[in-house]
Formats: C-alpha cells, structure tokens, sequence
C-alpha cells in the first residue's frame, strides 16, 4: 500500500496545517519501524525542515520518539518510531467488549475449549474470504485478501518472496485484533490456520511475529506441488 505523496514541495519557512503530512508520516513509520526525517521527507515530498517540525509536534503529543544512532562522523541522526500510542493511533477493529468476553470465556472454560471456539471462528471466516477471493489465480486471490484486510483494519500489503520464485509474502503492519492478541496470543495462532484454510493450494507459515520482535507479522505463502501460481 503506498503512501500518498503532496504534489508539491514545501519550503522550510511556509506554513503548513500538517494534517496530512502528518498522518502520511505516521503510517510509513508504521510500514517502516523506524525512519530518519530527512528519509521520511525525502519520500513525502516536504522539507526537512517542515518533517522536523511534524515529529516534534507529533513527540509532544506522546505518537513518537527518536533514538539517536551515530551513523559516522558528525552530528548523531535521530531514528523515529512510533510510540505504544502512535500504535494504537490506528483503526483498530478489537473492541474492549470481545477483549472483555474473551476474558470472561477463558475464566470459565479451560484452555482447549477456549482454543476450539477460536478454531471454529478461524474455520467460518475462512470460508467467507474463499467466498470472496474467488477461484482465480494466485496473485488475483491474494491481493483480494489483502484488500478485505485493509478494510478490516489491517495495513497489509503483498509482494513477491524473494527467497521463493513463486512464493509470496503477506506484512501486517497494524493488526485489527492486535489489543487481544497480546492477551491472548492463541489467537495468532488462528491467524495463521485462517490463511491456512483460506489458500489451501500453498504451503503457508508465519515468518515474522510482531508479539516476538519486529513491527509487523509475515505470513510467506508458496503454491503446493501441483498447484498452479
């Protein structure tokens, strides 16, 4: 998912409401980990100057942070990244009711009926994306499935496994359930059975896991023998 650029660039010394801009800079941030200003400026199309000035207004109000990194010779460049809020800045989808649910069922049930319940949820929505994805090639599939999960709430994007010549890879940078997941972290689990279930014609397993390190989870998918990509 690209990141809309302004089409014209701004001066160190013009005003700018920044609302945009702003918003712009806190969703690369999320698709990137972390980013220099320079960096973030360069691929939004304003000045330094005027992205400095963003991320100290965004700082302020507690969405990001620097970490120095001494790069060199010179002055130490600041490393932005988003903060714990600027996490939560994004939609997201998981409502304090199911987190609240969840903790009422897995205080009454034990653990594997708990993790049956979610099987079952993983089992039905995976046969509502099979409806909607279709029956079309791999790639005309896979990016149907991205673009349901952004309108979920994801901030998903598909590109080629370079390590896989027909093999694919899904990033989540921002999760809908990402608020219960950390609770509950079974329910990635179920994630990766879903996308198991939804692409039964390609070997699929996770390969970066956001609750372990990173900023975003990797879900490689790589057509089964005989399946065509």
């Amino acid at each position: 998912m690209s990141t809309p650029a302004p089409t014209t660039r701004q001066q160190g010394g013009s005003a700018d409401t920044g609302g945009p801009t702003r918003e712009a800079a806190l969703t690369l941030l999320l698709r990137l980990g972390e980013a220099t200003a320079a960096s973030l400026a360069e691929q939004l199309g304003v000045s330094v100057q005027a992205m400095r000035r963003h991320l100290r207004s965004l700082e302020e109000e507690g969405l990001v942070e620097a970490s120095h990194s001494a790069a060199g010779p010179g002055r130490p460049s600041n490393h932005w990244h988003l903060t714990s809020a600027g996490q939560h800045h994004f939609p997201d989808g998981s409502e304090d009711f199911a987190l609240n649910l969840l903790h009422s069922v897995a205080d009454r049930l034990p653990p594997e009926t708990l993790g049956a319940l979610l099987a079952q949820q993983a089992q039905e929505k995976s046969n509502t994306y099979r409806r909607r994805i279709g029956n079309g090639p791999l790639q005309e599939r896979l990016e149907r499935l991205v673009e349901l999960r952004r309108g979920e709430g994801y901030v998903a994007e598909l590109r080629r496994e370079e390590a896989e010549a027909d093999g694919w890879l899904i990033r989540e940078f921002h999760c809908s359930v990402m608020r219960i997941a950390e609770e509950f972290p079974l329910v990635c689990d179920q994630e990766l059975q879903l996308l198991r279930q939804t692409f039964p014609d390609c070997q699929v397993e996770r390969v970066h896991w956001r609750l372990e390190e990173g900023h975003s989870c990797g879900f490689r998918l790589v057509p089964a023998s005989g399946a065509s990509a």
